[in-house]
C-alpha cells in the first residue's frame, strides 16, 4: 500500500492528490476486510464440516454446526469494527476521543442494558456447556418446542402449533432437554377397581412385546417394556404405570401407538377402562351401614320425553 501511495504521489493530481489517496486507502481497507471475512468464514465452515465428518454422535454434530455459526458471526462483527476504525482514521477523525467516549457510553449502556449483557453471557455459556443445540426439543422459560436457532442473544423455538417464540437468553434459568441420548415414553393406564391388576399388567406386557417386534416402531424402542405396577388409586380407576426406553424425540410416537394398541387389547380382554363416575349415599345408619341412594324408576309414561 505504501509503494502504491508513493507512485500516486509522483503523479501531478494537484489539490485532488490527498483525497484520492485517502479514498483509495478506504476502498482497499473495505475490500481487505471483505476478503478476510470471506476467507475466515470459509475456513470456519470447512473446519466445521471436517470435524463433523469425524463425529458419530448426532448431538456433537449439531453442536459443531451451532458453534460454527456463532464463530462466523463473531468474525464478521470484529472485522467490521476494525475496518470502521481504520476508515475513520483515514478520514482524519481522531480515534482516541471516540474510544474514550465509547468507553463512557459503553459503561452507561452497560448499566442501562444489563439484561442485554446478561443475554450474551448466558448465550455464551449455553453454547459452551452444550445445554441445547439446533434441532433439540426443549422446555425453557415456561415455553417448549423445537430449537430452530441459537444465538448469543436469544433462542428461537417453534411449538407444536407452529408458533415461533424468541426467548432471550437472560430468561433461561433452567433447560429441560427432551432429546439427548435417549428418552422414556411413560404411559399411565387406568382400569376399573373390580379388575384384576395382574391380568391387566399381563395384557400390557403382551402389547409391549408386540410393539417391540413391530417393523416400524421396533427400531425406535431401545429396551423391553418396564412395568412399574400400580402407581396410584384415583377416584374412578386404579392407575398402572409403565414406560419404554426409546430413541430421542420418539417418546410421543411410541406412547400414542402403545395406548392405541392397549385400548384394543383391553377391549378384547373385557378389561374396563373406566370413565369418572360417582356413587351417592343417602347416609349412614346407626348400625354403620351405608346403603346406596335409592333411585326411583319412572313409569313408562313418565320416562317418555
Amino acid at each position: 500500500m505504501e509503494s502504491l501511495s508513493t507512485h500516486l504521489s509522483a503523479l501531478h493530481l494537484g489539490p485532488w492528490q490527498g483525497p484520492a489517496i485517502s479514498a483509495l486507502r478506504i476502498v482497499l481497507i473495505a475490500v481487505a476486510a471483505w476478503v478476510a471475512a470471506a476467507i475466515l468464514n470459509r475456513g470456519i465452515r470447512t473446519l466445521r464440516i471436517r470435524v463433523a465428518s469425524h463425529l458419530d454422535d448426532r448431538e456433537q454434530v449439531k453442536r459443531a454446526e451451532t458453534l460454527g455459526r456463532v464463530c462466523r458471526y463473531i468474525v464478521s462483527v470484529v472485522l467490521s469494527l476494525i475496518a470502521s476504525v481504520l476508515i475513520l482514521s483515514e478520514l482524519g477523525v481522531s480515534i482516541a476521543p471516540i474510544l474514550g467516549a465509547a468507553g463512557v457510553v459503553g459503561l452507561a449502556i452497560g448499566f442501562g442494558a444489563q439484561s442485554l449483557v446478561k443475554d450474551y453471557f448466558n448465550g455464551f455459556f449455553l453454547l459452551l456447556e452444550n445445554q441445547l443445540t439446533t434441532g433439540d426439543v426443549v422446555a425453557i422459560a415456561g415455553t417448549s418446542g423445537l430449537v430452530e436457532d441459537v444465538t448469543l442473544r436469544y433462542v428461537r423455538l417453534r411449538d407444536y402449533d407452529g408458533n415461533v417464540h424468541f426467548v432471550p437468553n437472560s430468561l433461561i434459568t433452567m433447560v429441560t432437554n427432551m432429546s439427548r441420548s435417549y428418552a422414556h415414553a411413560v404411559m399411565d393406564l387406568g382400569v376399573g377397581y373390580r379388575e384384576d391388576t395382574d391380568e391387566a399388567v399381563a395384557v400390557m406386557r403382551k402389547v409391549g412385546a408386540e410393539l417391540r417386534e413391530d417393523a416400524v416402531f421396533g427400531p425406535k424402542i431401545l429396551d423391553d417394556l418396564d412395568v412399574a405396577g400400580v402407581d396410584r388409586w384415583d377416584d374412578s380407576a386404579v392407575v398402572l404405570r409403565c414406560r419404554f426406553k426409546v430413541r430421542p424425540l420418539e417418546q410421543w410416537n411410541v406412547k400414542r401407538e402403545f395406548l392405541r394398541r392397549a385400548k384394543k387389547a383391553f377391549d378384547a380382554a373385557d378389561i374396563e377402562i373406566p370413565f369418572p363416575h360417582m356413587t351417592i349415599y343417602a347416609g349412614v345408619g346407626k348400625d354403620g351401614t351405608a346403603p346406596s341412594f335409592p333411585v326411583r324408576e319412572l313409569p313408562p309414561a313418565e320416562a317418555t320425553p
